[in-house]
């Protein structure tokens, strides 16, 4: 188990190899997920405040460059709960006025997920 704390929410526990998106809703925060985790949309970002991971999918890689949010955010639908973690959520339901947070992302990441290093991403183009 890994503690989550989620900024103005508190902590809770996590199994390890939860996917983000999914930890943060079962820990009571309304988080966005408007493509249902396939890394379409960025609404369920969020920032780190500890523990993020050094690696990301391609996907999540490909999505933050093209919306300009590299560097700035990461898609919590493309990361699993592997430490203990500390974040920011960005886009939460009843602060959007969205009627759903979006589609139920499954328990796995999708598309099927490799993590790879940034810069490796990078290299690629």
């Amino acid at each position: 188990m890994y503690k989550l704390t989620i900024e103005g929410h508190g902590a809770c526990d996590v199994g390890e190899g939860a996917r983000l998106v999914r930890a943060i809703e079962a820990c009571g925060v309304d988080i966005g997920h408007r493509c249902g985790g396939h890394a379409r949309c960025t609404t369920c970002r969020v920032r780190f405040l500890e523990g993020e991971p050094e690696t990301m999918t391609k996907a999540e890689y490909e999505k933050l460059k093209s919306a300009g949010l590299l560097d700035e955010v990461r898609l919590s639908c493309q990361i699993v709960v592997d430490r203990d973690m500390a974040v920011e959520v960005l886009m939460r339901v009843s602060e959007m006025g969205w009627p759903d947070p979006g589609p139920e992302p499954d328990p796995v990441v999708q598309p099927e997920a490799v993590w790879r290093p940034r810069a490796e991403l990078e290299r690629e183009g």
